[in-house]
């Protein structure tokens, strides 16, 4: 039995043309149809609409940033992404409106393993500056603005900028249920590799042309696409829910439960505490009066929270 390519050449040969291959789609669905091979595309970014489609009223923003660490109360922003783009009130996607990418030279040397994650160079940096006024052309109409680790990027652009801090944020990262939509992590390498395409990663407009891919995609049985999840989530109210003054022995029983600690650094309660949907804050009550205090009429503080004040950092 002849395999796909042989057969392929022969029909080619006997049409006369000797020699002759298929084309790249034509070898990819050769490819796939054997069932043996799984095709990546490269993800190609989307142009910049000169006129957006009517029907799209709203404004979105991706953003990523590369910074020299991890503290945004001193570690400093080198290079940030944004992608602009439209959508509508049902979450369907419509036209990129801009696109802008910038390095900073930060106070200190950019450390070893910084560059060795993100390519990014202190001779890149050497004399650079985001440039503020296209940085505000796309965030000032935003509705929202997305990032997929939004707990890590609001804290640094709200340090470089005020402009961010008057936004609707969104994390695609922890407010998208990514399991359930057959994915088996949320790294957005993965979200990629598992959506059909690969990029070159950890360059901010790279990694926003690619999130901005994925959120897009719609797969199996789910017609919703990851970004109208999204922006559903963004609409919905959410609480803080601080356990204080827990007994120090039930301490694994909140950890088990998704409790973290706090160590009141931050403004918050020095306590335990959880985030969660305002429609499950009864049940949570009910969990905490029936198994941590032992009281019916014990109240835990209670935060409450939109889009506009989640994933801020330590104040």
């Amino acid at each position: 039995m002849l395999s796909p390519f042989t057969e392929r050449r022969r029909q080619a040969c006997a049409h006369g043309q000797p020699g002759s291959a298929p084309d790249e789609t034509e070898m990819v669905r050769i490819l796939q149809a054997t069932g043996r091979y799984q095709i990546l595309r490269k993800l190609e970014a989307r142009p910049i609409a000169a006129a957006p489609r009517p029907g799209y009223p709203l404004r979105a923003v991706i953003l990523d940033t590369e910074t020299t660490g991890l503290d945004a109360r001193k570690d400093e922003i080198i290079e940030i992404g944004l992608i602009g783009f439209t959508f509508n009130e049902d979450g369907e996607i419509g036209d990129i409106t801009g696109v802008y990418g910038g390095l900073q030279q930060p106070s200190i040397p950019i450390p070893a393993d910084v560059t060795r994650l993100t390519g990014i160079t202190d001779a890149m940096v050497l004399g650079q500056m985001i440039d503020l006024a296209a940085m505000r052309a796309l965030i000032e109409p935003a509705d929202l603005v997305i990032a997929h680790n939004a707990g890590f990027d609001r804290p640094f652009c709200e340090a470089f900028s005020s402009i961010f801090a008057r936004k609707a944020w969104a994390c695609s990262n922890s407010e998208i249920d990514w399991s359930a939509r057959g994915y088996e992590g949320t790294k957005l390498g993965y979200l990629i590799n598992q959506s059909g395409y690969f990029h070159v990663g950890h360059r901010a407009v790279d990694d926003c042309f690619a999130l901005l891919e994925v959120l897009a995609l719609a797969q199996g049985d789910n017609d919703q696409t990851p970004f109208a999840e999204l922006y559903q989530a963004s609409l919905r109210s959410r609480v803080r829910i601080f356990a204080e003054n827990s007994p120090f022995d039930l301490k694994d029983r909140l950890k088990e439960r998704g409790y973290r600690w706090s160590d009141g650094s931050d403004g918050r309660p020095k306590a335990w505490w959880i985030e969660i949907a305002e429609e499950a804050m009864d049940d949570e009550l009910q969990f905490l009066r029936n198994e941590i205090y032992h009281w019916e009429d014990a109240d835990p503080p209670i935060q409450r929270l939109s889009a506009f004040d989640r994933f801020r950092g330590r104040r």
